[in-house]
Order: C-alpha cells, then structure tokens, then sequence
C-alpha cells in the first residue's frame, strides 16, 4: 500500500502531462515501424527500399512518382529508365553486384534513375558533393572504394581537373552526355537511350543483405578531409521510416530542395517517399522566391527544411496569399526558434518536425511535439531501444569530464552535456569507409562502467525539466554553415598552401541572424612576410566550395599562435573588439580587403549578403 501510495505522484504528473497522448502516439507509431523493420530483416529473399519500390510500380504504375522543372515521370516510367541505366552500365562498366560507382551529379530526376539501376544491379552508391574539386574529390572518390565515377556533364571541368590520377589508378569515368572529346572520359547517355527497359532479373543482387552497403554519405572529418560513412540497407530502411513517425500519409506531395548527395534530401526525403509511395516534387536547388509558388503549383504537402531555408522564407516580401498553400507538415532540422515562430505566424500552422540525428551516428531525436525550439523529447521507448546519456564536457580541453575511476560523468537535468548513444546490436555504429582511425575517435569507452562503448557525437545537448531535448552547440573541428558541415582542418590546410601564411586556426563564428556560424581563420604570417589578400582569395575560391570559405581573417601578431580556439571563437569578427589586423573576403574586389566598422555594421544590418 504505502509503496503505491509512494509512486502515486509520480504516476498523476505522467497523466496530467500535457504531451503524454502525444508521447503515447509517437511511441506507438515507433513500435510499429520497429516491428515491420524486425519483418523485414527475417524475409527471405532479402527486402529492400528498392523492392519496396517496384511493389509500388506494380500497385501504382501511373501514379506521378517525380515532377521536375515542368516534366513528370510516373512510377512506371522511373522503373523502366532504371532499367535501361543497369543493363547499359552493366554492359558498359560491367558493373556487378557488390561493386561501388560514385555519382558527380546535381539535383535531377536522372539521378534517382541512375541509383535505382545501381541498386538493380547488387551496386552501392557512393554520393559525392557536387561542390567539391580536386584533393577532396579525388580523397572522397578514393575513400570508399569505387572503380567508376558517372558525372553530370555540368561536371566536365572538375572531373578534368582529376583525371590524370583517376587514369593512373584504372578508374572508369562516364559523363552523362552524347559526345566527349576529352580522353579517358567515356559518354553514356546515348548508351542508356539505346537500352532495353525489360526488368532485370533479381539473381543479380542476391547476395545482398541486410548488413550489405547501400551508400556512402560524406560527413565533415576531423583530419581534414570528408569521411565516408557507410550506409547499410538496414539504415536506409530506418530512415525511411522518419516520415512515417511524421504523419505522411501516401496520398501526400513532398517537396525536395535540399540536395541529394545529403542524408536529409536522399534518405529522410527520396528513400521516405518511396516507403510511403508520394509523389516528390524536386528542385534543382531551393529558390526563396519560388518556393510558395512551387508549392500550390503542385499541391504540396509536406516539405523539407534546414535552417536557412526558413529564414529565407521569412526574409522575403510578405504577401496576401502567402497562407494559401497545402503544406502541413515540415520535416528537417537547424531552425531557430525566434525563425521557426516567425515562420508559423508568417506561414500557417505547419507541423514542425525538428529532427537530430548524424548520417554515420547511432542516435537521433524528432520533435514530434508542438513546442517551439527543441528536437526532440525523452520517452521511455526510444531510450530504451536506442540507450543514450548526456555527460560533462570540458570545453577548454575539449574532452568528455573523468572522475577519479576514469568514468565520465553524467550531466544533471538542464545541464548541456556530450551527447553520446551506446553502441549495440540494435544501435550499431558502423563507422567510415577506409578511414579505421576516424571510426576508432568516434567511439567512446568505458563511458559509465568499465568497458562499455558508446558513440561519440560531438555534439552538445541539454535535456529540460520537461524532458524536451534542446540542441546547444558542436564541439571538436567542425561547424555548420548554408546547412553544410565544415571541417577545420581542411579549410586550414588549403590556407598553409598560400605563400605568405605560416599556421592556420580555421574555426566558426557567429553571425547576428543567421544560423550556424561563419568560417573565420587566425593565422600567423611567415617571417618578413605581408598577407596577400588577392592570392588568399585565389587559393579559397579555387579549393574550397562557398561554404567552406573563411570570410573572416585575423592575422595574429602577438602571443602564442596557439590561441585557444574557445578564445578565438568569443572575441569574433568585431573590429571594435578584436586588435589584431581583420581581413574580409570580398567577392567583387577578388580580395580579402581590412575589415572596418563600416564593414561591421553592414554585415550586421543584413547589407551584405553572406
């Protein structure tokens, strides 16, 4: 009795919860996707989100599965160019299951076609950044293994640049056009119109499995180049299923701007698509002013989002009929609340899905709530299924807080600490394509007892008294800028490369009204050297994508160069603040020109565009 009467309280304040239907629905519409993944894993032959499409050609063929730029392709159609994409690579590239073809492409209805061929033919897909050029394309296409690149023709250029070493190391390289003179890069387009569009059979992938590489995402490495994270066909299942827990329903319109060499645009939006069986509305890339346009064009429903999209949106001209739209439901993360509530008042009352989560990591968040701000909220299910804890982090040292048994510590409720997810046999951490070193710095031990292993985000959260989660801020080398991550030491190696510069400490500011934080670097000149804004400005414009490039420079002229970058990153950009000489990247002078108050105070008044 007295025991019952003991958890009384508790059990009331969990009634009375104003979230508790919704923490109830979401957990239930979680078990449900769970138990179906569990089904799948057993099902013999194995099946994938590739079968699960061709299930939705047969039950569908002349639903509109893509609207692209004033064309639609029906299910039918994609199905069959698929086709004619397996049979002319597996007759051109004699291409077999098991191998690995990287993909140099923008955003287009081709690139779906290309990967269902792949997949079609037992192949992973290994999806590069169309922004990147040189080192790190070819550091990128090297890393997970693949012996054939398809580009765009758009592309030509950077896959020249790179060719003789992708010559020298045997790898094939098509361009999806009908003529090239240039040697060593075979046309395909031609070969793929010419193919049959008959079905393949299904014996080509049937060594395939649950455990097999469907993909590889590219996510910032801390050594300075991208790491390759190995996706296998069991995640693009679970990431399938994110719209499901949204409340995409098959009947919805889904609107795809973001780019599809991302987990967000490839996995939670084309792969999610397919699970649900929508029709995908896909854009080249995100446009402001199209964007609402787009939408009651086509009927849209559901939408995508990163920050910045957001307050794109809410940065332009307001206008009468800017609530006359059909979206209901906007799934993507990095909006900030300020934003997120101007959008709301501005847009109508869309459901915001904020999402946490990491290509490579083995823990995530949805905020499947109406509250403004968080990712998600703690329940007793996921943290079951998905074991996680927010430890103490030393900022200065950059390194989880240790007692004196060598533990780390967990943070108390509304402390920001380390989030880090316990790696098992249902949340596994499958770590990066030949890269052990990155994987091995990914995983965390003796965590909470001895001997125990987690994965290590690198990013700190705070858990309330409301147990809503709340994102707080990245840690270590990277930082997030145009929904992009940025590796430091990359950035600060293309700087070394510059004659005049000695060191460089490449780190993130940040920038009053925008999301994220900017690229700024403190470097430290060469003996009798002056700093060369024009060859600085050559050689980040040649090497980096836009992104990537620091806007910011700070020569350091006293002290020890090694300045804590925690110091670094609080003193910022202000002239006013800051006593070392400031450069700024100029676009229209082709420079880095000083940076002055005048300088400041526009880019803070929104005058200069970032």
């Amino acid at each position: 009795l007295y025991s019952g009467l003991a958890i009384l309280p508790v059990l009331l304040k969990t009634l009375f919860d104003p979230y508790f239907v919704q923490d109830c629905s979401y957990m239930l519409n979680a078990l449900k996707h769970g138990i179906r993944l569990a089904k799948y894993k057993k099902k013999k032959p194995f099946y994938s989100i590739l079968d699960c499409f061709l299930d939705a050609v047969k039950k569908q063929p002349n639903k509109t599965f893509l609207h692209f730029e004033g064309t639609s392709h029906s299910y039918v159609e994609v199905d069959k160019q698929s086709n004619k994409v397996a049979r002319a690579l597996q007759t051109r590239a004699n291409l077999k299951q098991g191998d690995t073809v990287a993909l140099f492409l923008g955003n287009d209805p081709c690139y779906v076609w290309i990967w269902m061929g792949l997949a079609k033919l037992g192949c992973a897909a290994a999806l590069l950044n169309f922004n990147i050029r040189s080192k790190s394309l070819l550091h990128c296409f090297s890393c997970c293994g693949a012996k054939v690149i398809i580009a765009a023709a758009e592309m030509k250029e950077a896959v020249e640049e790179v060719l003789p070493t992708l010559k020298q190391q045997g790898i094939s390289v098509y361009l999806l056009s009908e003529e090239c003179s240039v040697d060593g890069i075979h046309t395909l387009s031609e070969h793929i119109y010419q193919a049959s569009d008959e079905p393949l059979s299904a014996d080509l992938r049937a060594s395939i499995t649950f455990k097999s590489p469907a993909l590889y995402i590219y996510t910032s490495g801390t050594t300075g180049l991208p790491k390759a994270a190995l996706v296998t066909h069991e995640r693009v299942w679970a990431a399938s299923f994110i719209q499901a827990v949204s409340g995409v329903r098959s009947d919805d319109v889904l609107y795809i701007n973001l780019p599809l060499y991302h987990s967000a645009g490839f996995l939670v939006g084309l792969t999610g698509a397919i699970e649900r069986g929508l029709t995908v509305v896909l854009k080249r890339k995100f446009s402001a002013s199209q964007f609402w346009e787009d939408c009651r064009k086509h009927n849209v429903t559901v939408m995508q989002y990163i920050g910045e999209t957001m307050r794109y949106l809410c940065n332009t001209p307001k206008k009468d009929n800017e609530r006359d739209h059909k979206v209901r439901i906007a799934i993507g993360n990095g909006v900030r609340s300020d934003i997120w509530t101007e959008f709301l008042n501005r847009f109508g009352d869309i459901a915001i899905r904020e999402l946490y989560a990491a290509t490579e990591g083995n823990i995530g968040f949805i905020n499947y709530t109406s509250k403004i701000g968080v990712v998600g909220r703690v329940n007793f299910l996921h943290r079951r299924m998905f074991p996680y804890t927010l430890i103490k982090f030393d900022i200065e040292k950059e390194e989880p807080v240790r007692n004196s048994n060598g533990l780390c510590i967990k943070a108390a409720k509304g402390e920001t600490g380390l989030l880090v997810g316990k790696i098992t046999k249902y949340s596994p951490f499958v770590g990066y394509a030949g890269n052990n070193q990155q994987t091995e710095k990914k995983r965390l031990r003796d965590v909470l007892q001895k001997g125990d292993l987690y994965f290590n985000t690198g990013d700190l959260l705070r858990i309330d008294e409301q147990n809503f989660v709340q994102f707080q801020d990245r840690v270590g080398d990277t930082f997030r800028w145009k929904g992009e991550n940025v590796a430091t030491t990359e950035v600060a190696d293309i700087l070394t490369m510059v004659d005049c510069i000695e060191e460089a400490n490449v780190y993130g500011v940040k920038v009053e009204g925008h999301e994220g934080r900017i690229g700024m670097a403190a470097v430290k000149l060469k003996e009798g050297k002056e700093f060369e804004g024009a060859n600085t400005f050559s050689q980040v414009t040649n090497y980096l994508p836009t992104y990537a490039r620091p806007r910011f420079i700070r020569i350091q002229m006293t002290g020890t160069f090694k300045m804590k970058k925690v110091s670094l990153v609080e003193d910022g950009f202000n002239p006013a603040a800051v006593h070392d000489p400031l450069y700024f990247l100029d676009p229209a002078m082709k420079t880095y020109v000083p940076l002055t108050e005048e300088i400041y105070t526009s880019i803070n008044n929104r005058e200069i565009k970032l």
